[in-house]
């Protein structure tokens, strides 16, 4: 009867926990597996769908499931190894990648789709709009439609040159910085003007960042990856 009483007890406060998030931020958060079957049941774009089984020839470095990254800590589960855009951002995505592949170039993903509890930690540490996302209004990585990326040579697995890493908070990461090596400064162009042309826009102030210019707004997720991969495998 006590095991009862204490477990009843736990539901409850983690019931009211989710209903003061729910009231903190202006729109809905999709944080249980049954909410997104509803949401993808309504909307078959709003289904998240991870890049390698429909992106050949893909390269990840997931620098947030390691602690290279600006935060210096594990922000994914350790050995995470997949990630997550809405369907048609991974088929605008498929088509970038299908021409530099015939280039004997490819995609290197940094990150893709990030839960909004992720975010929060983020705004946390820097809260500076330019490079991080207010909760406040959420950010497109938490609603599957951003992407981090560059492009390798698919022979050497080389990035080409971008100027900067991942993740860099300084002005020569701005696409408006000029003070480059005119190769660095071709690649980026290069790099805009493909994802543009396939529906993505580009963040000026990280030449990595590329959210996809949907019709449609997505919802905000906190959903982990070992949830989505359940739901991608029913």
């Amino acid at each position: 009867m006590q095991f009862y009483k204490i477990s009843y007890i736990i539901i409850l406060h983690l019931v009211i926990a989710k209903a003061t998030i729910a009231q903190q931020y202006p729109f809905k958060i999709i944080s249980t597996q049954k909410e997104y079957r509803q949401s993808v049941k309504k909307q078959a774009d709003n289904r998240m769908v991870e890049l390698k089984t429909q992106i050949p020839n893909l390269v990840y470095e997931l620098h947030y499931a390691t602690t290279d990254n600006f935060m210096h800590r594990l922000m994914y589960p350790a050995g995470t190894k997949t990630t997550f855009l809405r369907q048609p951002a991974v088929a605008a995505l498929q088509k970038v990648q299908s021409v530099l592949n015939r280039q004997g170039l490819g995609l290197k993903i940094f990150d893709a789709y990030r839960p909004f509890s992720v975010t929060k930690k983020f705004w946390e540490l820097i809260k500076d709009e330019r490079y991080v996302a207010n909760p406040a209004s959420g950010s497109n990585h938490n609603r599957g439609t951003a992407v981090d990326l560059t492009i390798i040579n698919l022979k050497t697995g080389r990035e080409l040159p971008m100027g900067t890493g991942f993740d860099n908070f300084t002005d020569t990461a701005h696409h408006t910085f000029t003070h480059l090596p005119e190769t660095v400064l071709k690649n980026r162009i290069y790099l805009k003007n493909l994802m543009e042309q396939n529906g993505f826009k580009a963040l000026n102030t990280e030449w990595w960042h590329y959210t996809y210019q949907g019709m449609r707004n997505y919802d905000v997720s906190d959903l982990s990856f070992k949830q989505l991969t359940k739901n991608i495998t029913r």
